[in-house]
């Protein structure tokens, strides 16, 4: 030992040489840790979001006022199509599961995901996807067929190019990259929480990222399945879809909307948890009703399955069986509203702090309200019929999406970028993003209910003088642009705020949960010692001996050591080996983009990604060196 040092400071320096990535490009290139994962997913998704929001800027430009030519109809449609497609499937979930993948091993007492290389191969995955995708915008050939991508309009006969051919590709390829975080997840929850974090003492952040990704591995599948089924009849001339060879056009909706609309759920669920976790808190107690928001987190995963036919009424299906969507739809209002009545009690009895990121909450939860309103509406076959396929539906789509996972994220940005920097973002600047966003939101969008009574249908690139949409059309664009300023504000506050915002401390919030037990940013290892959890807010209760545990100091071996606890009560169970920084994701993740992307060129590409994809698991699974003792 070093004269004058600590045991505290010997065990943190050998953990910090275990545990840190490599330094340089090829170091950044290798690394697995779960942090610079999940903060890549993070940086990555909100680009995405950027460039989404651009597109969706420049729409609303085409559509202020009748008959404008600032798009033609195929450029609309690509932007439309790219539009939809980069929030769904390029920020989104990735946004969520990036901020899983960061946040959960802090809040669980771990060291690390479960599989480090999968994590990383997984990021490789989606940014190759994404990049490809946005990269069909410079040969001319964006995806132009909805981000729903319906046949047989989207089949070889009335879409000939390769347009298609992209969006089927990619989004089955990021599919894969979701559902290898999901898996991460998911076994990262049950198998490595601290001891005595029992699943009744989980944070409900994980609690809601769990849901979400046992959501993900039954959901994805459906929409890679139909994707690859439309592949087939594009490239080999199968008849999947194709009614006049006894194929169903109506295979489509029902396997991709299986998908859809848990995917609207996929997102909210993670954005529950985000609530969760600011409101107890902004409010200085704990949650109320902890284990009815649980449930009611669980309930919402498997009732959000059962209303896919809501996208499908008008498409002659027996009514009879219509019934049963409709009341699925009307009873998913029950957990939800659960939320938000704990959430309600919580801040009832507690002492208010409002925070940049707790007056988010306050306006998720505005726009989440009017979102369940029209989405009970609309529910209903009836009324559905009047209102499907007009602006109506596109204004309470964005209340949700937008309402229901936006402004949460932000939230949950405000409130843990501390964590992630050690720094504080500008809380006026913060409070000013949020009016500028919050109210150009609403003029962009509330509009839009009386555009679509007033029977704009969507999707359309112009439209004449005379039918009552123009008004409303030109406050939509304002609003639209308003909002957007929102972000950029939003940007300027994070830039700025990186550069010379205030330190801010182990535990700038005073919160009780275990992530800000760390220093802020974490150190590698997070943890210098994995301690035992007696409660659900551990900094909040006394008798807590944070610094004390398991793995308290670096193995000689120089091994990265996790501890694997039990499923259910989170006992200690055995010490698990982790593999370190290489190369060979992102190999694997290079040979698998190779054979998605060169199935659009000829099918013998793909057996040449094929075999990288074996080299580089052959790489990635060999054995690391040891030396036999003397």
């Amino acid at each position: 030992m070093t004269p004058g040092a600590t045991p505290e400071r010997v065990a943190h320096d050998g953990l910090v040489a275990v545990w840190a990535n490599p330094r340089g490009l090829y170091g950044w290139m290798t690394a697995v840790n779960h942090r610079a994962i999940g903060m890549r997913f993070m940086v990555t998704s909100f680009i995405f979001l950027l460039l989404g929001g651009l597109l969706a800027l420049i729409m609303r430009l085409q559509l202020a006022r009748p008959e404008l030519d600032l798009l033609g109809p195929a450029a609309f449609n690509q932007f439309f199509t790219m539009h939809g497609s980069t929030m769904m499937f390029l920020f989104a979930v990735p946004m969520l599961e990036g901020l899983g993948i960061y946040l959960v091993p802090l809040l669980i007492g771990t060291r690390d995901m479960a599989f480090p290389r999968l994590n990383a191969f997984g990021y490789w995955v989606y940014a190759i996807a994404g990049v490809t995708l946005y990269g069909a915008f410079l040969v001319g050939a964006a995806p132009d067929g909805g981000w729903f991508n319906y046949v047989p309009l989207t089949g070889r006969g009335f879409s000939p190019g390769v347009n298609i051919d992209f969006w089927v590709t990619m989004i089955t390829f990021i599919e894969v990259s979701a559902l290898v975080a999901a898996v991460e997840l998911v076994v990262t929850v049950f198998k490595q929480r601290a001891p005595g974090m029992s699943l009744s003492r989980m944070p409900l952040f994980v609690w809601s990222q769990l849901v979400m990704s046992l959501m993900v591995i039954f959901a994805m599948p459906p929409l890679m399945l139909v994707s690859v089924q439309l592949m087939l009849d594009r490239v080999i001339g199968t008849h999947f879809f194709n009614a006049a060879a006894g194929g169903d056009p109506l295979l489509w909706q029902h396997l991709f909307w299986i998908f859809g609309h848990p995917d609207v759920y996929i997102i909210l669920i993670p954005a529950l948890g985000i609530v969760s976790m600011i409101v107890p808190t902004a409010s200085r107690r704990p949650l109320a009703g902890y284990t009815l928001v649980t449930a009611s987190l669980v309930a919402i995963g498997f009732l959000s399955f059962g209303l896919w036919v809501h996208h499908m009424y008008a498409t002659g299906l027996p009514v009879l069986g219509l019934n049963f969507f409709a009341t699925v739809g009307m009873l998913i209002a029950i957990p939800n509203a659960v939320q938000i009545f704990a959430w309600t009690a919580t801040v009832w009895r507690g002492t208010l702090e409002l925070t940049a990121a707790f007056l988010h909450v306050i306006g998720f939860i505005v726009l989440l309200i009017l979102g369940g309103i029209t989405g009970l509406m609309v529910s209903s076959p009836a009324f559905d019929w009047q209102v499907h396929d007009t602006y109506f539906i596109v204004a309470h789509f964005h209340y949700v999406l937008i309402g229901g996972a936006v402004f949460p994220i932000l939230a949950g940005l405000y409130y843990w970028f501390p964590k992630f920097s050690g720094r504080l973002l500008s809380e006026r600047l913060g409070r000013w993003t949020f009016w500028v966003t919050f109210i150009g939101f609403n003029v962009a969008f509330l509009p839009m209910h009386w555009t679509g009574f007033r029977g704009m249908p969507r999707r359309v690139y112009t439209y004449l003088p005379g039918l009552g949409w123009s008004d409303l059309n030109l406050v939509s664009t304002v609003g639209a642009w308003i909002m957007g300023a929102g972000f950029v504000m939003f940007v300027a506050n994070v830039g700025v705020s990186l550069l010379v915002g205030r330190r801010a401390g182990d535990n700038p919030w005073g919160a009780g949960t275990l992530e800000w037990a760390t220093s802020s940013p974490p150190p590698p290892y997070n943890f210098r010692a994995i301690p035992e959890i007696r409660g659900r807010y551990p900094l909040w209760e006394a008798g807590h001996a944070l610094d004390d545990g398991y793995l308290g100091s670096a193995p000689d071996d120089g091994a990265r050591e996790v501890l694997v606890t039990t499923t259910l009560e989170a006992a200690p169970d055995h010490i698990d080996q982790l593999p370190g920084p290489t190369i060979w994701p992102f190999w694997a993740a290079l040979g698998a983009s190779l054979a998605f992307i060169g199935s659009m060129i000829h099918l013998w590409v793909v057996p040449l990604g094929a075999l990288l994809v074996g080299i580089a698991l052959v790489g990635w699974l060999w054995p690391p060196r040891t030396e036999l003792p003397a």
